[in-house]
């Protein structure tokens, strides 16, 4: 589940090395694929030093708008994390988040996903690693290098699941 699909995409590609995967966007997050899900990975933008309310994502995409140099998603304006979670009965299995940010330390910059990884917790799922946080420039663009940390982190959720469910299946 992707709040900004594009920057999940690159996290779908470190996973797709060990299992299937489908970037899913807010609306699309319903109750059957969350059941039908062996992993569950949730990541979005920091907004205001936590994850993004209706206020923070109509003033991002109010300078996309202005700021050609900025690309606005398609769903950037509707509901966020905060309110999927908010709809979110139950969540089973294993999950992992992650954020983006802009550059600096966590305690001045915020960090979403240390947000996203309590609600998951909350709604029941178990974290099958840290909170994860990869830097953007302040056009939203990863930073150089951490495309490639976000692939690694996501290989490494891919090596552990398996793991998980190798030990599952053989007990």
């Amino acid at each position: 589940v992707a709040e900004d699909t594009t920057h999940g995409q690159v996290v779908a590609e470190g996973l797709a090395e060990a299992a299937d995967v489908e970037v899913v966007p807010i609306e699309g997050a319903t109750s059957e694929r969350l059941e039908a899900a062996h992993l569950l990975v949730v990541g979005g933008p920091t907004h205001a030093h936590g994850m993004s309310r209706p206020s923070t994502r109509k003033g991002a995409a109010d300078a996309a708008r202005k700021d050609s140099a900025l690309t606005l998603e398609p769903d950037a304006e509707g509901p966020g994390l905060r309110d999927w979670f908010d709809d979110v009965e139950r969540i089973s299995g294993s999950a992992a988040a992650f954020d983006t940010r802009m550059h600096g330390p966590a305690a001045m910059t915020g960090c979403a996903s240390k947000g996203i990884a309590k609600r998951l917790t909350r709604a029941g799922a178990t974290m099958l690693a840290e909170p994860e946080s990869f830097l953007v420039t302040k056009d939203n663009h990863l930073d150089p290098g951490e495309e490639q940390r976000a692939r690694e982190w996501a290989i490494a959720l891919g090596r552990a699941i398996t793991e998980e469910q190798a030990t599952a299946g053989g007990s």
